[in-house]
């Protein structure tokens, strides 16, 4: 029995739901797990990667099912509603099914985005633990992270301190390390604006050494990416003690192994490695496994998750961030490429609604009144928004994976306007299914997931866009051209002097493309809404990533730090005194 979500919110569907939901040993019982494998951390359990992984190696492989969007709108895609939605609506067909999400980060779940939990009747439970820290991963994720800076201003401090021969006494070499040269800060997982420009080590010379510094939000992590696409433990760690923390005045990186905080900061970090098990308010069960962010991070939940679902699902769902020019881009060329994985189905998610802001509908606003034209009927808005959508598609049918389209229905969309869209994407060769998982569940997903299974059935042509061979610049113009659809790229002269170096250096031969860029637009420009023509991709900077071994090209301005609004979403939330449950989540 579906929930009316038009009169319950969110944080009251999902208390109604955890009434009856699975225990962790009820969930060891149900997917035939042993009594070592599964680890309780309260009312979700972490799942023993490692020890399932062996006992299952020889087991075939499930359906593996990708979830994006076109591009993003204030209004809303609903892409990990539809990820719920789809599991929700293939457990409906009586299929063995489960799925993988990242972890949502505090700073949006305070803030204006809210959790990432779903929505309607397409919703993770329990909300409040996947909204508020969950078993803990970001947390040690943070801990990890600011350990290195510790280590980092630590060693300043004492280099400026004692001369060599002091040094050598208490077993340390001068590093030399160039405090205008740092490349890592602090991290927090909140919004905080007032964090990203502050100055450390004010006092004497016994409080710390005085220099600039900054806050990050902490799912912007080199730790957060290196865990989305660690393999198993011991890749996590080897990864670790790579990250590049500062430069020394001759310009050589000083790593978190030169601190000698690389074996503590893994120690911190050992139980991320395994994915926590949640479920839908059907009771499927999700894994909850990282959460980098998508634009100068990969964007998925791990590799890890994706490898333990498909033993322990015949079909196995995980989303990417963003839309299909950035997240999908990533899974595509870097996430199957690290995990060896080829998806058998790629959903792209769109609304009426997104579609009509990409027509040259009128501005949306957070917290503002919809604009009209979003809640009654326009077929050419619709229709002039659709190249947004075949845009995306054609990314997709790209890669050689089968595309299935999603309509996300919401209640104001009207026949016309869903036939409009339901032509243009049979036209181009690929399935058209209309869902409305928010408002039933999985017995809404049913025409979506029945297109899903259907076209899990087909044979994939996946191929990447370039071999790893390629050279960084010409990565960055075949993305350019085939993925955004820009005319070509230009470099400053500092991003090309630097492209240069790093194409000549043997070292960055197996470093993964990441591109840094607004996920507001196919372009560089969050201003442009649905096919930008006649545009050039500037390039201004390459961001090293030497432990999760990235290279970002830089095409925007990024900030790691978001900013808390006039209104978030803390201002509604609280506890029953009586209870200690929390009320006013999303």
């Amino acid at each position: 029995m579906a929930y009316d979500p038009t009169k319950l919110k969110d944080w009251q569907i999902a208390e109604l739901a955890e009434e009856k939901m699975p225990t962790p040993d009820e969930w060891r019982d149900r997917l035939g797990l042993k009594k070592d494998e599964v680890l309780p951390y309260g009312r979700v359990c972490k799942l023993d990667f490692a020890k399932i992984m062996q006992r299952l190696k020889d087991k075939r492989d499930g359906k593996y099912i990708e979830v994006t969007a076109i591009t993003p709108t204030p209004l809303g895609e609903g892409k990990t509603t539809t990820t719920l939605g789809i599991i929700e609506g293939l457990g409906k067909r009586g299929a063995n099914v489960g799925g993988c999400i990242r972890q949502p980060s505090g700073g949006p779940s305070m803030n204006i985005k809210g959790t990432a939990a779903g929505g309607g009747n397409a919703l993770l439970i329990p909300m409040t633990e996947f909204s508020l820290g969950l078993t803990g991963d970001i947390n040690d994720i943070a801990n990890a992270h600011n350990l290195a800076m510790v280590a980092l201003t630590a060693r300043l401090q004492h280099e400026r301190n004692y001369d060599d021969e002091q040094l050598k006494k208490i077993g340390l070499r001068r590093l030399d390390i160039d405090p205008t040269n740092v490349q890592m800060g602090w991290v927090i997982d909140f919004c905080a604006q007032a964090l990203r420009h502050i100055v450390i080590g004010l006092g004497g010379r016994m409080d710390g050494y005085m220099m600039e510094s900054r806050f990050d939000i902490a799912v912007s992590s080199e730790l957060m990416a290196i865990l989305a696409i660690a393999k198993d433990l011991a890749d996590l760690r080897e990864r670790i003690g790579q990250i590049t923390v500062a430069f020394d005045k001759k310009g050589n990186p000083v790593t978190t192994k030169d601190l000698e905080v690389d074996g503590a900061m893994a120690a911190w970090m050992r139980n991320t490695i395994n994915p926590t098990l949640c479920c839908t308010i059907e009771y499927q069960p999700v894994l909850v496994h990282a959460g980098p962010f998508a634009n100068i991070a990969v964007g998925q939940s791990s590799i890890i998750g994706d490898l333990l679902g498909l033993k322990l699902f015949d079909y196995h769902v995980t989303e990417s961030g963003f839309g299909a020019d950035i997240g999908f881009e990533k899974f595509w060329n870097v996430k199957c490429r690290l995990s060896g994985l080829k998806p058998h189905v790629s959903v792209l998610v769109a609304t009426i609604r997104a579609l009509k802001m990409h027509g040259g509908g009128p501005k949306v606003v957070p917290g503002r009144p919809i604009p009209q034209e979003y809640t009654k009927e326009n077929v050419k808005l619709v229709e002039q928004g659709l190249p947004n959508l075949l845009h995306h598609l054609k990314i997709i049918q790209t890669s050689g994976i089968v595309p299935v389209v999603c309509i996300n229905v919401f209640p104001t969309d009207t026949k016309a306007e869903i036939a409009a869209v339901k032509k243009a994407v049979e036209a181009a060769g690929a399935r058209c299914a209309v869902s409305e998982h928010w408002l039933k569940g999985g017995e809404g997903a049913l025409e979506l997931v029945d297109a899903i299974i259907d076209a899990a059935q087909e044979p994939s042509q996946f191929e990447f866009l370039y071999p790893l061979e390629m050279k960084l610049r010409e990565r960055v113009e075949k993305i350019a051209k085939v993925v955004y659809g820009a005319d070509g790229v230009s470099w400053t002269p500092e991003a090309e002097a630097k492209a240069k170096k790093i194409e000549s250096d043997p070292k960055y031969s197996n470093y993964q493309t990441m591109m840094v860029k607004t996920h507001l637009s196919l372009s560089h420009n969050p201003e442009l809404k649905g096919v930008p023509k006649g545009w050039v991709l500037p390039v201004r900077d390459i961001l090293i990533y030497s432990g999760a071994k990235f290279l970002c090209p830089v095409t925007g301005t990024i900030s790691l730090m978001p900013g808390t609004s006039s209104d978030p979403a803390f201002r509604r939330i609280d506890i029953d005194v009586k209870t200690g449950k929390v009320t006013g989540l999303f």
